[in-house]
């Protein structure tokens, strides 16, 4: 997986990926499985306060499908686009970087620690992505996370 840019809010996440060998529908699954089988194992053994509440809401969600007998941690199917130009790009990150912004959480989208723009912005993170190369700042949109930070 080669990642390029992420957010990871309360109620959802979203990535910026490529898949190394063509296969971005089996790496978003193995992803789910990988993650959901970590989270899950953590609330069940490590001290959590909400425990019994989250693990209810993953056993009711498994009512409607079928799949999964125990648990169910992530929704059914993604919400993937292609990338088919470097702009294109740069709006998706500084779509998914100003999440936190918007929501209200950070007033800059670099002080969020869940997300890849301290990445872009400070050159550094809480995970290492690929930086995308050949800037695009659109500087009749303040509002962008790159243009957010200089103030």
């Amino acid at each position: 997986m080669i990642l390029y840019g992420y957010v990871i809010m309360s109620n959802h996440v979203h990535l910026i990926i490529q898949s190394s060998d063509g296969k971005l529908s089996d790496l978003i699954r193995d992803f789910k499985k990988f993650t959901a089988k970590n989270i899950l194992e953590s609330i069940q053994n490590e001290p959590e306060s909400r425990r019994e509440w989250m693990l209810e809401r993953f056993k009711k969600a498994t009512e409607t499908h079928s799949r999964n007998k125990e648990y169910q941690f992530w929704q059914y199917g993604n919400h993937a686009v292609e990338i088919y130009s470097i702009d294109f790009m740069w709006s998706k990150l500084d779509y998914i970087h100003m999440n936190p912004v918007r929501a209200g959480i950070v007033e800059k989208a670099s002080y969020y620690k869940y997300s890849s723009a301290s990445n872009y912005v400070n050159g550094k993170g809480v995970i290492t992505v690929e930086l995308v190369d050949n800037l695009v700042v659109d500087v009749l949109k303040p509002n962008s996370f790159l243009n957010y930070e200089k103030y």
